[in-house]
């Protein structure tokens, strides 16, 4: 016959191993956080509970990635690509030892056109609050250095990014220099959000060393403010970074290689 001692601490037992039981849970989920967040936005993306541990946009530069729960499904997922195909053309092989000088006028607007094979996504850069970055990328656009490259990484758990500007594909390219941080006290960001629209710099997890890798953001994404905002898509761009979320990436686990074939025809950057 049980006693009710004996009863009392088998409840006790048992309440502890549901605690220990949610907090396994808890860590598993904290784990897919930061593997998304500091997969460098492949290693780098713009690390995934939102514990800031050690990088979340890895910059993919790395010579590069929160807080939903989300049970992986067993099989990648397929979508039906909604893009067309690329222009003709090849990715230039560039590389620089040293930031580009100063050329931008930092009093003046500047406007960012990526015109992708799933549609044109404009983009209001920031200059004055991220002059350093606006350079920089007026500077590789002037170079092609932009044309033909794939956007290699999307994610739809937790960070909701396309990742894009890395001439390899891989998550591990950049243009040979870097660039400081900027702007990040910027007044969009509240209790650490980026909230959709925004695009920023990818980066290594470590200060001043975004390149060229960017991420857009297609859905309000809680991030430390450690990556560079410097952008705002258009309403219209915005509905070309859904259509691409919608067709899901490769891996059906939330953080993979975009089913929607997202190249960058060309990329343009113009003082308005």
């Amino acid at each position: 016959m049980v006693t009710q001692e004996q009863r009392r601490r088998q409840l006790a037992r048992e309440k502890f191993l549901r605690q220990q039981q949610r907090r396994t849970a808890a860590r598993r989920k904290a784990n897919v956080r930061n593997s998304v967040i500091a997969s460098v936005l492949g290693v780098i993306v713009v690390g995934s509970v939102l514990s800031y541990a050690t990088g979340v946009f890895k910059n993919d530069d790395d010579k590069s990635n929160a807080s939903a729960e989300v049970t992986p499904s067993a099989t990648p997922s397929k979508a039906a690509d909604p893009c067309e195909k690329a222009a003709e053309g090849a990715v230039k092989s560039l590389s620089w030892k040293k930031e580009p000088a100063m050329t931008i006028d930092k009093s003046a607007k500047y406007d960012m056109k990526l015109a992708t094979t799933c549609g044109d996504i404009d983009i209001a850069l920031k200059t004055s609050a991220a002059p350093h970055t606006v350079n920089s990328f007026n500077f590789l656009a002037s170079e092609g250095y932009l044309d033909h490259t794939k956007c290699h990484r999307l994610t739809t758990n937790g960070i909701y990014v396309l990742q894009c500007g890395d001439p390899k594909g891989t998550g591990m390219g950049g243009p040979g220099y870097t660039i400081p941080d900027e702007n990040l006290k910027d007044k969009t960001l509240k209790n650490n959000i980026y909230p959709a629209g925004t695009i920023a710099m990818a980066n290594t997890g470590q200060a001043h060393t975004g390149g060229s890798q960017f991420f857009l953001v297609y859905q309000d994404s809680q991030l430390p403010p450690s990556y560079t905002p410097f952008g705002t898509v258009s309403e219209s761009g915005m509905k070309v970074l859904k259509k691409i979320a919608a067709a899901g990436e490769a891996t059906g686990q939330g953080d993979g290689t975009p089913n929607a074939t997202v190249v960058i025809n060309k990329a343009t950057v113009t003082k308005s």
